[in-house]
């Protein structure tokens, strides 16, 4: 097999450039998600259920998008197709999506009880802008692991990782911004505020930059390039052999399933983190008032609450940043993923207990640490596993099923584990509580990276 040459920092840099831009798409997502939803009427026991579709929609959109990239070529590439009809959907839902609350539209009652028309706009939205972005963000993965050698695979995922902490910090920070500008940010019941939609569009605007740039400045191999570097028969490529993904999956290496095990843990921790954060910052350190048991959403306290979740979603994507560069010096790989997971454990855990909004910033640093080794730790153990089977794209999207069947078991039993809760009949008073088991969660996965065997 020939040897991957070796790339220079900005050839590095431009495989992940436009995953900024993803980000930046994808952090509005997160930080404004339950926001948006709690706006339009969602009860806190039942919040987690809108999270069930984002997951949802990439355990089956990521597998698709790696086998046909897989079988692709054409004079753009294999991969950077996909990347970019994904970013112009998601640009287009971008726009939608914040103006749910603002359809002319019959808020008549559907089999969801509750549920009205427009959440069920919605609901439809959120399930394209997160198809969108999942089939623009696995491509990034796949480039690196096709176009990198094993010596420089960890700096190329630190590098995508310092690209998406930046692009998280731009995407949680814009409805503060836009708010400290002027731009109103509470709205009447059932609107989303202008501060968010403007932020949406922003996002949307800058997302499709990056993913021209990289569109522009990566030129992907040719078919008989690529099977020189990575051992495939003959002159054939890959496109020409098509086993089953249930075949692939029963010859995936073990490394496939013990870094499962770890992801299971915790990606079920940062869903918990996406739901309730908005509800125990707003509880804790914002004293919004509660009526009838439930935070009220229509609050300058709530909002107020809310635009500082983004800041403190940017100070954990502050702290990825400081920490991605630790990771690679860190010369066993299982003992720099076990400790950045046990910081991020205890950070969750310090946030159902802190009143001090400020003082939130350190336990958003050490959830930062554990989110920049979910970042890079499991694609650099994966993909030099993988080294010689084909099928890279394949493998990285059915891996991707390791992201979302944690989120939607956490989704799914997330109002469960909140009404069951000591203080059940005040849903406002749970959420703080949702932040201890996310954090007893991490901590787990910690101590399941001992089951991995590295290559």
């Amino acid at each position: 097999m020939k040897q991957k040459p070796n790339m220079n920092f900005w050839g590095l840099w431009n495989l992940s450039f436009g995953f900024f831009g993803v980000q930046i798409a994808y952090a509005l997502q997160s930080a404004n998600i339950s926001r948006i939803f709690a706006t339009l009427g969602a009860d806190p026991h039942s919040l987690s259920f809108f999270w069930v579709l984002p997951p949802l929609m990439g355990i089956i959109v990521q597998p698709i998008v790696g086998k046909y990239s897989d079988r692709t070529w054409c004079r753009w590439g294999r991969r950077i197709p996909y990347l970019f009809i994904g970013a112009a959907v998601a640009v287009a839902v971008m726009c939608l999506l914040p103006n749910s609350g603002s359809l002319s539209l019959d808020n008549t009652t559907l089999i969801w009880g509750s549920m009205t028309t427009v959440m069920l706009f919605g609901l439809i939205m959120l399930m394209l802008l997160d198809t969108s972005i999942n089939m623009a963000m696995q491509p990034f993965k796949m480039l690196v692991g096709d176009m990198v050698n094993e010596n420089q695979k960890k700096k190329a995922y630190s590098i995508q990782s310092f690209l998406c902490n930046a692009g998280s910090i731009v995407g949680y920070v814009f409805p503060f911004l836009f708010t400290w500008l002027g731009i109103k940010n509470t709205a009447p019941e059932g609107i989303v505020p202008d501060s968010v939609i403007y932020s949406f569009y922003i996002g949307a605007a800058i997302l499709i930059l990056c993913v021209i740039y990289t569109t522009i400045k990566v030129k992907e191999w040719a078919p008989e390039e690529y099977n020189q570097y990575h051992n495939t028969e003959g002159n054939k490529t890959e496109t020409e052999k098509e086993p089953s993904m249930i075949t692939l999956l029963a010859k995936a290496p073990s490394s496939f399933w013990t870094i499962g095990i770890v992801q299971f843990f915790c990606w079920a921790a940062f869903l918990f983190m996406w739901t309730y954060t908005n509800g125990t910052v707003a509880a804790n350190a914002f004293n919004t008032p509660i009526i009838n048991g439930a935070l009220d959403v229509t609050s300058i306290e709530y909002q107020s609450a809310s635009n500082w979740v983004g800041i403190l979603f940017a100070v954990q994507a502050v702290g990825s940043v400081l920490w991605a560069p630790v990771i690679p010096n860190i010369k066993n790989t299982k003992l720099g993923y076990t400790i950045s997971l046990v910081l991020g454990g205890l950070g969750f855990i310090s946030m159902a207990y802190i009143t001090d909004p400020h003082l939130l910033f350190v336990s958003f640093i050490l959830i930062g640490c554990g989110w920049a080794a979910m970042l890079a730790y499991p694609f650099t153990l994966l993909t030099n596993a993988l080294e010689g089977r084909g099928h890279m794209g394949t493998y990285l999207g059915l891996f991707n099923c390791t992201i979302c069947l944690p989120q939607i078991v956490a989704a799914i039993l997330g109002g469960v584990i909140l009404s069951a809760l000591p203080l059940a009949d005040n849903g406002a008073a749970n959420q703080p509580m949702m932040m201890v088991i996310a954090g007893v969660s991490l901590l787990i996965g910690s101590a399941a990276v001992f089951l991995i065997k590295e290559k």
